[in-house]
């Protein structure tokens, strides 16, 4: 059973985020903001940062809706694993690399974080805004994470197994009209989340 006894056993973000609908607003908004607006670091790299560090954090529930929603983007399940096995033979895009190593830093031991992890992310060819953009999406899945297991939602209390992770991450694949409201409801934010398909 979850933590909060108002939330069902199959709780999850959605359910969550309906106990201060202001705050879950917010955060909705704020996903947004992060994930669905590219710098150079694109949405599928987002998401493959997402469930890396929900991977490192060992928060199922987040590794497991985040690398269902990256496979969506075509990034390989294998790779994603691999990045938890060993970040530098993991087969991703080496310009990725220094970014997820900063990645690690900063959700494992983030007091070591230092110029030359910056540093190696700029000589790999990123900007100041991809950095903060990684930077950004890192904070908000180390919350997310903690959001989470927070509450209880563990993989355990919460009941999903592969079929629900994929049916949260269809949930975030799925285009949606726009609220019809000036103020939508945190159902009608967790809408708009959306991601682009695989092409080809």
């Amino acid at each position: 059973m979850p933590f909060v006894p108002s939330l069902p056993d199959d709780a999850g973000v959605r359910h969550i985020l309906t106990l201060h609908p202001a705050a879950g607003r917010a955060l909705i908004e704020f996903h947004s903001a992060v994930l669905r607006t590219d710098s150079q670091l694109t949405a599928k790299d987002k998401e493959l940062i997402a469930a890396y560090v929900s991977g490192l954090n060992a928060c199922q529930y987040c590794y497991g809706v985040h690398k269902e929603t990256a496979k969506a983007y075509c990034v390989g399940e294998s790779h994603i694993v691999a990045l938890l096995t060993d970040l530098e033979t993991a087969p991703v895009d080496a310009k990725l690399k220094p970014i997820l190593a900063y990645a690690t830093v900063l959700t494992l031991t983030p007091t070591k974080a230092l110029q030359r992890h910056v540093d190696a992310i700029f000589a790999a060819g990123w900007t100041e805004r991809d950095l903060h953009d990684a930077i950004l999406t890192v904070c908000l899945f180390n919350f997310m994470n903690r959001l989470l297991e927070g509450h209880g939602e563990t993989l355990k209390n919460s009941g999903c197994r592969d079929g629900a992770f994929r049916a949260r991450a269809r949930d975030l694949s799925r285009p949606a009209a726009a609220p019809d409201t000036a103020a939508p409801s945190v159902q009608q934010a967790l809408a708009r989340q959306h991601i682009g398909r695989c092409a080809g």
